[in-house]
């Protein structure tokens, strides 16, 4: 698998519930994690995720862009949950095929914003 490819089904395991799975495959032992809202560690993402199933799951993730370079791979990400949409980032740093470190950033997508281009 490419790291495009790893990034892809890590974001579509996790994000379907199958955090488990995910972190198992994809994400190494040494995983930093760089979000203000949550531990770095690959334990506190992990738990994180398996809560947000539990009370908000995703209807659907759908990865719009994805770009790689050399061990770096962006994506930018529709998901898609009962009460809202957000518009996601996320910047993954490989080590060999795995995970080594993420960040993420979100924006709730606004069904009345003015700009007539969307968030995609």
């Amino acid at each position: 698998m490419t790291h495009k490819e790893i990034a892809i089904s890590f974001l579509k395991l996790a994000g379907t519930g199958q955090v488990d799975e995910a972190f198992e495959s994809f994400i190494s032992s040494n995983f930093i994690h760089h979000n203000q809202y949550f531990q770095g560690t690959r334990e506190a993402l992990m738990a994180a995720m398996k809560e947000a199933h539990v009370h908000s799951p995703n209807k659907s993730i759908e990865v719009k862009f994805c770009y790689e370079d050399g061990a770096s791979v962006i994506t930018h990400t529709h998901v898609k949950q009962e009460l809202m949409e957000i518009a996601v980032v996320h910047i993954f740093r490989f080590e060999g095929d795995h995970i080594a470190e993420l960040w993420d950033m979100g924006q709730p997508i606004e069904k009345e914003s003015p700009n007539e281009y969307g968030l995609f």
